[in-house]
């Protein structure tokens, strides 16, 4: 028999989150459910949708039988995420917010709050698990369904997070939770997934990003330095980007596709290519800084043939990784990866364990 815990679980208004209160509710825990409010600026039906959301958690609470509070950290969300968010994209890079998003603002601002009330841990509708290690350690595993694993975005925490850390949909497809969603009458069984920015939501990202950052028109090249269009601000435009360039044609005829290459800060240029295999859109060593070993230490053998994540959705890609400095690393690839972007996120993975990760430098 489970010893009866207080958890208090994330609600986001979304299937995920619901469904994980109900597992943890069916379990015999007392559940409290937590809609969390991050966004000010402009909160609005249009690409925010609190409102709707927060009467979203609040029928899932309804019919899973717990209560639901309601926080607001817009301004920790500002202060460790958002500034960030900015600094990063005016210095050429491309950060991932999520990330930052469970370390700064799910896993410890709203962590802080649930130990604050008295819960022994929180819980939250992420695809992912632990497990605790012989050494004593908690484990950061990839969710059994490959196709909705959300471990990449859960790089950063640390030993303390992950010790108060539940993850119910560990074992779960996507599938499942929504049938399981249907059939106990959750009136979001059928709720399209959240996407856009974290808390933030869908927005035309270009506006959004004026409001906040100077808009910087500068020159598209060619690597040669031949002039083929115009970009309206580097900060809108990640490495190996495609669409959205305006480009037609082709300088040399081939009608090859254009692909963003390089951003040349200094001069304010956007160095485009065509063809998706050109040579500066592939690289096999990548280098990765801030490193973050979610055990506390690097792995004892630093040199081991492993996996890598350069982005979110791509499958691991086998690396042998070496120690390159305190809290730095490079990642040598078996085989050459497309457009490693700096300001994302390189995510180091044995098997199903998630070891832990850096920015791509």
């Amino acid at each position: 028999m489970i010893s009866r815990k207080h958890i208090i679980v994330g609600m986001s208004g979304g299937v995920d989150s619901a469904v994980a209160a109900w597992r943890l509710k069916q379990a015999g825990h007392h559940v409290t459910g937590v809609f969390m409010k991050n966004w000010e600026d402009d909160d609005d039906a249009e690409f925010c949708s609190s409102r709707q959301d927060l009467i979203d958690a609040a029928a899932a609470a309804d019919v899973i039988g717990m209560d639901l509070d309601a926080v607001n950290f817009a301004k920790e969300y500002k202060e460790r995420v958002f500034a960030h968010f900015l600094t990063e994209y005016a210095a050429g890079r491309t950060p991932n917010p999520d990330v930052l998003c469970n370390s700064e603002i799910k896993f410890r601002a709203f962590l802080d709050y649930a130990i604050a009330r008295g819960a022994d841990a929180l819980a939250t509708g992420h695809y992912a698990g632990t497990r605790e290690t012989g050494d004593g350690t908690v484990a950061l595993l990839r969710a059994q369904d490959d196709t909705k694993d959300q471990s990449y975005f859960l790089h950063q925490l640390t030993q303390e997070q992950l010790r108060h850390a539940l993850f119910p949909l560990y074992d779960l497809r996507k599938k499942q939770v929504r049938e399981i969603a249907q059939r106990e009458g959750l009136a979001n069984h059928a709720k399209k997934d959240s996407t856009g920015i974290c808390f933030i939501g869908e927005r035309p990202f270009r506006e959004f990003l004026e409001r906040y950052l100077p808009k910087t028109p500068g020159k598209m090249v060619t690597p040669e330095g031949n002039v083929v269009g115009a970009h309206q601000g580097l900060a809108y435009y990640t490495l190996g980007q495609r669409q959205g360039l305006g480009l037609g044609g082709s300088a040399d005829g081939s009608g090859a596709p254009w692909f963003v290459a390089q951003k040349n800060l200094t001069n304010n240029e956007l160095v485009v290519v065509q063809g998706h295999d050109h040579p500066l859109l592939a690289s096999t060593r990548v280098g990765v800084d801030n490193v973050h070993w979610i055990s506390g230490a690097a792995p004892r053998r630093s040199d081991a043939q492993l996996g890598a994540k350069l982005r979110y959705r791509m499958p691991d890609a086998a690396c042998a990784v070496s120690e390159a400095g305190a809290r730095a690393l490079t990642l040598d690839f078996t085989a050459p990866q497309f457009a490693p972007t700096p300001g994302q996120y390189a995510v180091i993975y044995d098997g199903e364990v998630c070891l832990g990760g850096g920015v791509i430098a």
